[in-house]
């Protein structure tokens, strides 16, 4: 459904993306992960046709993103990064507008947006400026699938909104996907990558791994160990200082920490740190994330 191949583009001096080359199936859900700056946006704004790429191909369902674009643009549902609806519209007039643009109509596809719209029914008067964050995102996904498309592209749909709506938003795409439409969605949040049929974890303009979660996660090859004490800062800098220790990284309470090779064990990083007089010393194995095997990869 999605292929791309060999796909690089620069802005001047900063090269954004690198050499990239994938492949979309129907129907799946796939997504790219990484932190701002990892080149995601620009892989997306060139499979939107909004870019042209430097070197490489895409295309979108078999169209190519350059000699196709204009095919491409009526079988593509797209959300960009920041809200781009006429905030001085109200809800009904964004979905009847958009409707228009795409010669169809709000009722004639209703039964794909019926359930993310029925949410935001009763604000439908409300100017879209005026609606909450997560208001907005339903707004937007409603107006992105008014058209039927076959692919929905999202940048990072989920960023800003709070925790209730961000759950929400990944219930709407699994239904979507349930409907036969393939979805790319990117996301800067490494737990919402478990939620992809596959993922491409990306860091600087290139991919360092694309497979499942779980195939991910399940090849990660490194003892781990979960560190907290009192004096977390301390602990971090005191850690970092070991000569035993490879990396140390805050992932929420504690701290998770790889020796220089499999070999070290618990009670060396434990004795360690009793000497450092650290108090309320928690030192145990820890069961690996995908935060844990992007962080591991960008050491390579």
């Amino acid at each position: 459904m999605i292929s791309i191949q060999h796909i690089s583009k620069s802005y001047k001096d900063v090269q954004a993306v690198r050499d990239i080359s994938f492949e979309v199936q129907k129907g799946e859900l796939f997504g790219l992960i990484g932190p701002d700056g990892a080149g995601k946006t620009t892989l997306m704004r060139i499979l939107m046709t909004l870019l042209i790429q430097d070197e490489g191909k895409a295309t979108m369902n078999g169209f190519d993103v350059i000699k196709d674009y204009k095919k491409i643009r009526n079988i593509v549902g797209y959300m960009p990064g920041r809200f781009s609806l006429y905030q001085d519209l109200t809800v009904e007039e964004n979905l009847n507008f958009f409707a228009t643009v795409f010669k169809t109509t709000v009722s004639e596809n209703y039964d794909l947006i019926r359930d993310i719209y029925i949410q935001i029914e009763p604000f439908k008067n409300r100017l879209a400026g005026k609606l909450s964050g997560g208001m907005k995102q339903k707004l937007a996904l409603s107006c992105a699938l008014i058209h039927k498309p076959e692919i929905l592209v999202l940048d990072e749909p989920t960023t800003g909104v709070d925790a209730v709506s961000r759950k929400e938003f990944w219930e709407m795409l699994k239904k979507l996907q349930e409907k036969g439409i393939t979805i790319l969605v990117s996301t800067p949040y490494m737990d919402e990558a478990t939620l992809c049929n596959r993922v491409a974890l990306m860091q600087k303009g290139k991919v360092l791994n694309i497979d499942t979660p779980r195939k991910l996660v399940e090849n990660y090859s490194r003892k781990l160990y979960a560190i907290k004490s009192k004096e977390m800062h301390r602990l971090i800098l005191d850690l970092r200082s070991y000569d035993k220790t490879d990396t140390a990284y805050a992932f929420g309470e504690y701290l998770h920490v790889t020796g220089k090779n499999d070999e070290v064990e618990a009670s060396e990083f434990e004795n360690f740190l009793l000497k450092k007089n650290h108090t309320k010393l928690q030192v145990f194995d820890n069961e690996p994330g995908i935060e844990d095997v992007f962080m591991d990869l960008m050491q390579e």
